[in-house]
């Protein structure tokens, strides 16, 4: 078990997939952002794991506060900003977080505590999804970047079908990913939720919807109804105010997009210099 940290350098350590770094923030907060290999991956405030300090995890939260899972999968665990948000608002919530980096893992574990009731193991999202018991999840987290990228094995209709799989029936899928430009790339992620899931729906900031700037998409897939106007409301609320598409607004936006197979899948874009600190 880490121990909660106080001081105010930084601290790194070689993992797995290069180097992870541990910065602390400024203003005397007991807070970290996690960096790997340059980009940050996650933020946490250990005396307050409720502050969701990045966007698109804010958007996360709302899917938690207004769905309450009692059984979460998350594929990718960072810092465990996430899994602490939920341990501290839903503690009898059981929580399982894959991490392919076995070094991360140690890392993390040396230095900030794990949220209690939270288990982690080592291996690749894919292949957690394959062998989870089906109809065992009420929400599915897949945010895996190698580096600033989505995996391609991590984008297709067969893994979101492997999630699909590991949901209850009324379980969510929700999967973060980052694109700019054109959003080739979002516009077939979300075409290929859509093609398992019946409920679908995708958050972002308004610019980055309109490909004005790269940035985080959270898209979500249910068989049962999302809680949309709640969605609309609480993102309209967010420090970075967040847009909500969905039904016939999200049908345009996906375009001509072919869902994503494992034989044309991709790695997401790499995010320009200077986004995300890279």
């Amino acid at each position: 078990m880490g121990r909660q940290r106080r001081e105010s350098e930084t601290v790194s350590e070689p993992i797995d997939s290069g180097v992870a770094e541990l910065v602390p923030d400024l203003g005397g907060r007991n807070s970290w952002t996690l960096r790997v290999n340059g980009t940050p991956q996650s933020h946490v405030d250990l005396d307050d794991p409720t502050y969701l300090e990045f966007e698109y995890v804010r958007r996360l939260g709302h899917v938690i506060d207004l769905t309450a899972p009692t059984s979460v999968l998350h594929l990718g665990g960072g810092a465990l900003t996430l899994a602490r948000y939920i341990a501290a608002t839903l503690p009898r919530t059981t929580q399982q977080v894959a991490e392919i980096d076995a070094g991360l893992i140690a890392f993390l574990r040396r230095s900030l505590p794990v949220p209690k009731g939270v288990r982690i193991s080592t291996g690749d999202a894919r292949a957690v999804l394959a062998r989870a018991r089906p109809d065992s999840f009420d929400l599915v987290v897949s945010d895996v970047f190698a580096g600033a990228r989505t995996p391609a094995h991590l984008t297709s209709m067969e893994y979101v079908g492997l999630a699909d799989r590991a949901l209850r029936s009324d379980g969510i899928y929700a999967a973060n990913i980052g694109d700019g430009g054109p959003l080739t790339f979002a516009r077939a992620q979300c075409a290929t939720v859509a093609a398992v899931f019946p409920h679908v729906c995708a958050m972002a900031e308004p610019a980055v919807f309109r490909g004005r700037r790269f940035g985080n998409f959270v898209i979500l897939g249910s068989h049962t109804a999302l809680p949309l106007q709640q969605l609309v409301r609480a993102t309209a609320g967010d420090p970075f105010q967040g847009r909500v598409e969905h039904g016939t607004e999200l049908i345009r936006f996906i375009g001509g997009a072919l869902p994503t197979t494992d034989e044309t899948a991709t790695h997401s874009p790499a995010p320009p210099t200077g986004t995300w600190g890279v």
